[in-house]
């Protein structure tokens, strides 16, 4: 059997699957096992924390630019080279994708009829594509704590989150794999997948996990490093202190959904200026009159803040910035705060327009805000212990100067923002 066709309506993913094993097939991932949750030990020599797999990773999630011929031909080279190197491991796509790239592989790939089955099976997520797809990919998860690490190449307008190059595919989907394992690692014969099963029937001929993947062991002392990027959390409330649901897209969810760049209320389509009442743990600040509001992470500092005049904060500063959009007041700048700071964004009496628009990420909310709701913003809670809860774990790329307490950010902003042109010659 061969799905021709996953539409997606309302923002709720809905097909049925065939769980039988076929090549060229789409499964669905209720087959696949739950998912692994890695350990982040903090690094000795570094302020990033180090990956370790408690097992072989097993499921990849994968996330392409849309629109894009150059990223489908750099995903099917991606796929087949996991396929035909890491056998036991199986790769997702989201339904539309998974329709459109099946035709090119001769083994199956998996999907989902509901996005809320993500957050148990995968194991990792794979993007291709610029920051808006990391985005895209972190807000598959906006309603969970555990995310899994992101494997990011740059491949699209904007890189600046973008880790690797593709071209080093090979070695950052080894290492990430790798990361971790200690020499001599136990075979995992039993995390063969059901469809492997089925083509090896009982020879168990097959070596799965580590010690199957040419090379040495990178060991527990040479694991990946990782960024944690703070997410906010963010609800939206009716006048008499109801929480807003809206629809059933993630953006509406019946609890806080969690933010990796940045929350904006705007004016849209209305020509007035926007009268918002700011409120900083729980007490009045300001009444701000301008085209909007932004909160953003310190991810979201070097994204619409900025060109809204925010500051620049690095990414392991736990804070949260608020940012007037065009304010009428020259005397309103960014506000830096603690990230565990209660925001409430409140749209005013005064407003001559009655309804500001509302995204989280760059994906507008179906339902706006009216006069006298609220948007309530407070850091998301990042819980250290044996398990690290909360964050965006960004799998970061060996930093070019070579230093290992590196983390690539310096490098990494001189080549988004042009830090040193025009007088500091080549970048």
């Amino acid at each position: 059997m061969i799905v021709r066709g996953l539409p997606r309506a309302c923002g709720v993913w809905k097909r049925g699957f065939s769980t039988s094993a076929a090549r060229r097939e789409i499964i669905d991932i209720e087959s696949l096992p739950d998912r692994i949750i890695p350990r982040y030990p903090e690094s000795q020599s570094s302020d990033l924390l180090s990956l370790q797999w408690p097992s072989p990773l097993r499921n990849i999630l994968i996330i392409k630019k849309d629109r894009a011929p150059r990223v489908t031909e750099s995903v099917i080279e991606y796929v087949k080279h996991i396929h035909s190197n890491y056998q036991n491991v199986s790769l997702i796509f989201e339904p539309k994708v998974a329709a459109q790239m099946h035709k090119h592989f001769s083994f199956p790939v998996y999907t989902t009829s509901s996005a809320g089955t993500l957050p148990r099976k995968v194991d990792m997520t794979t993007t291709l594509g610029g920051d808006g797809t990391i985005l895209r990919a972190a807000s598959l998860f906006s309603t969970t704590l555990h995310v899994p690490p992101v494997l990011s190449f740059s491949i699209g307008t904007l890189g600046f989150l973008g880790e690797w190059r593709f071209e080093e595919y090979k070695r950052a989907f080894r290492e990430v794999y790798m990361s971790g394992a200690g020499a001599g690692s136990p075979l995992y014969q039993d995390q063969k997948h059901p469809h492997v099963k089925a083509l090896v029937g009982d020879k168990g001929d097959i070596v799965t996990g580590w010690s199957s993947i040419r090379g040495k062991s990178m060991g527990p002392t040479r694991s990946s490093k990782v960024l944690l990027r703070n997410r906010l959390k963010v609800g939206v409330f009716d006048a008499g202190g109801h929480r807003v649901i809206g629809d059933n897209t993630a953006e509406s969810a019946a609890s806080d959904v969690h933010a990796m760049n940045e929350v904006v209320i705007h004016r849209g389509k209305e020509a007035h200026l926007a009268i918002i009442e700011v409120f900083v743990g729980g007490r009045f600040l300001t009444e701000a009159v301008a085209d909007g509001m932004i909160i953003a992470t310190p991810t979201g500092s070097t994204a619409y803040s900025l060109s809204a005049g925010g500051n620049i904060v690095h990414p392991l500063v736990s804070s949260l910035l608020v940012t007037p959009i065009c304010p009428r007041s020259l005397s309103f700048r960014t506000l830096v705060l603690p990230a565990n700071t209660p925001i409430t964004l409140r749209l005013s009496e005064k407003n001559r327009g009655r309804e500001l628009e509302v995204s989280i990420d760059g994906r507008r909310r179906s339902h706006g805000i009216s006069v006298g709701m609220e948007i309530r913003v407070n850091g998301e809670d990042i819980v250290k212990g044996r398990e690290w809860i909360g964050g965006v774990p960004c799998v970061m790329r060996g930093a070019i100067s070579g230093k290992e307490d590196d983390d690539g950010w310096v490098g990494g902003l001189n080549g988004l923002l042009k830090f040193n042109y025009p007088f500091g010659g080549d970048i």
